[in-house]
């Protein structure tokens, strides 16, 4: 609303503050009033927002576009021109637009995958054309209706663009954009520089307290974040991160405030969990005790797994009580 924009745009933050609006100029004259750093605006250019939501023609675009921006910049304020519904826009129309906005050098011109259709292949050839042909910078936009956000994004700054939309958790319009924990893991994995200057032991945190707020759990696929993003189930997985923890995880946990967790208490656990976790209890298992414990263990787990505690009365039991 006008007054969360007002009241955020008054805090003493380090980010900049962007409002996003029509392309109109009664949003562009409500929206330099409200002290953001900066307007984005978007217009749809595919023939479907054409003919069934503002009804105007690529000419108009362009000179309605012209207008708002020439505004925006009057007043000092970065300004982004976005197309809506890019990957369902003719590029000739598209291009048309892009670089008569950028004649008027703005911070950005934006492409929206609005509905999610687009394949990171797709993505990777119009903004290949579109940094061809303009000057500014790039942002790229992403709807996860196919589950294609997070590739459609790195596949745009693969091509060119320069910024990428992220929320929290990838809060959106139905199935959401870009979360910013995927967005970060998959930029770690490639291009660590482009997140080196994050402090990102704190992301867990946020996604947590955003997911409290607005009354959700943090998904159980969250990259970095989710409750068993860095949980070790089977037993073959557990014994090669016993040996070496990058055999199964590409990111160590302790850098985002993380710790390992090697799940044993279930059917499908092997014997080094069960030997790992009696050595943190100080329980020595010899092997004719360490297969015996193990075979129980899956035995009583085979309808549901054990619990912390009933896998370590277990594990003192099979020792016979000996710890050191």
């Amino acid at each position: 609303s006008e007054a969360d924009l007002r009241t955020v745009a008054a805090l003493p933050l380090r980010a900049k503050v962007l409002t996003h609006v029509r392309c109109h100029m009664d949003d562009a004259r409500l929206a330099v009033t409200t002290g953001a750093d900066g307007i984005d605006v978007l217009f749809g250019t595919s023939s479907a927002m054409r003919t069934f939501s503002h009804g105007k023609s690529v000419d108009q675009i362009i000179e309605t576009g012209t207008e708002v921006v020439r505004f925006i910049q009057s007043q000092g304020l970065e300004v982004r021109f976005s197309s809506e519904d890019s990957f369902r826009s003719e590029p000739r129309d598209l291009l048309r637009v892009y670089q008569a906005i950028d004649r008027l050098h703005p911070q950005r011109v934006g492409l929206a995958d609005t509905v999610g259709i687009a394949t990171p292949g797709q993505v990777f050839e119009l903004v290949s054309m579109v940094r061809k042909a303009v000057d500014c910078d790039i942002e790229f936009h992403a709807h996860n209706d196919t589950g294609c956000a997070i590739a459609n994004a790195f596949a745009a700054l693969e091509a060119g663009a320069t910024h990428i939309d992220t929320t929290v958790l990838g809060i959106g319009e139905r199935n959401g954009i870009v979360p910013l924990s995927g967005m970060i893991a998959r930029l770690l994995s490639l291009q660590p520089d482009l997140v080196a200057q994050y402090r990102l032991e704190l992301l867990p945190g946020l996604d947590r307290a955003v997911a409290e707020m607005v009354g959700i759990e943090v998904p159980f696929n969250a990259a970095l974040t989710s409750e068993t993003a860095f949980h070790h189930k089977a037993g073959m997985h557990t014994n090669a991160v016993l040996n070496d923890p990058s055999t199964y995880e590409i990111f160590d946990p302790a850098r985002f405030g993380r710790e390992r967790t090697l799940m044993a208490g279930h059917r499908l656990t092997g014997r080094h969990a069960i030997a790992h976790r009696a050595s943190t209890l100080g329980v020595i298992l010899n092997d004719h005790e360490l297969r015996a414990v193990t075979a129980e263990v899956k035995r009583r787990a085979d309808s549901q797994p054990l619990s912390p505690d009933e896998l370590d009365h277990l594990l003192l039991e099979g020792g016979n009580g000996h710890a050191d």
